[in-house]
C-alpha cells in the first residue's frame, strides 16, 4: 500500500514525533546509572525536572495548560482524585508510574531500547524527558 498527499505528510509527522522522544538521547538522559535501561526511580527523576518546567508559576500543581497537551482532558480528570483541576507532584508521580507500568510489558521494573519506542513508552516521555 502506498500513501500520498496530506495523509502521508501527517503519517510522517506522526512517526517522526514519536520517534524523536524515543531517541537515544532520551534514554541516555533519563539513564544516569548507564545500564542501558530507565528504572521506575530514574523516570520519577526526569518526572521531577519535567513538573518544574511545566510549572512556571511555581505554585506546586500543573492544570491543563501548563501540561500542554501531555494528558488529554480524561486522563486529566482520572488522574485527579480531589477534582481540583490541577495535578500536584504526587498525583504527576502516579501518572507517572501508572504509565511507566504500561510501557514495562514483560514486567521486569525497567524500560529498555526496544520498550521505549512503543507507544506506552511515548506516552510515558511525555511526562519525564523535556
Amino acid at each position: 500500500m502506498r500513501f500520498s498527499g496530506p495523509f502521508s505528510a501527517a503519517l510522517l509527522l506522526v512517526a517522526s514525533s514519536s520517534m524523536s522522544f524515543a531517541s537515544p538521547e532520551a534514554l541516555k538522559a533519563l539513564d544516569p546509572d548507564k545500564d542501558g535501561t530507565i528504572d521506575l526511580a530514574e523516570a520519577q527523576a526526569g518526572a521531577t525536572k519535567v513538573f518544574a518546567k511545566l510549572d512556571p508559576d511555581k505554585d506546586g500543581t500543573l492544570d491543563a495548560k501548563e501540561l500542554d497537551g501531555r494528558l488529554d482532558e480524561a486522563a486529566l480528570k482520572a488522574a485527579d482524585p480531589d477534582n481540583d483541576g490541577t495535578l500536584d507532584p504526587e498525583e504527576y508521580a502516579a501518572v507517572v508510574e501508572a504509565k511507566f507500568k504500561a510501557a514495562d510489558p514483560d514486567n521486569d521494573g525497567t524500560i529498555d531500547a526496544n520498550e521505549l519506542p512503543s507507544s506506552d513508552g511515548a506516552e510515558l516521555l511525555k511526562l519525564i524527558y523535556e
